[in-house]
């Protein structure tokens, strides 16, 4: 068991051993829940808006199904770029 006491501002000290196993680094948003068995504290992953698109759900699963695909072997694949343009050509 790790405790903290509540200092001035209501701030709290997370116990280093908390820190430790949560990853906690400084500078880190921390999301708070408060449940029926008491307060969830976790960090608060934060994607750059100019990442956003990559982390859409829309994206994402285009990505899972692409990596079916090349799991699967449906893919090709060409010797040179002007190989490549030759062949999207004849299809």
């Amino acid at each position: 068991m790790s405790i903290s006491k509540v200092q001035r501002n209501f701030q709290i000290t997370i116990p280093a051993e908390v820190r430790k196993k949560a990853h906690f680094n400084v500078g880190d948003l921390i999301d708070f829940e408060v449940t029926e068995e008491g307060i969830l504290i976790k960090p608060l992953e934060t994607i750059d808006r100019n990442q956003t698109w990559f982390w859409s759900k829309k994206w994402q699963t285009e990505e899972q199904n692409i990596q079916a695909d090349f799991e699967e072997g449906n893919t090709l694949s060409s010797e040179n770029v002007d190989v490549f343009l030759n062949e999207l050509d004849q299809e």
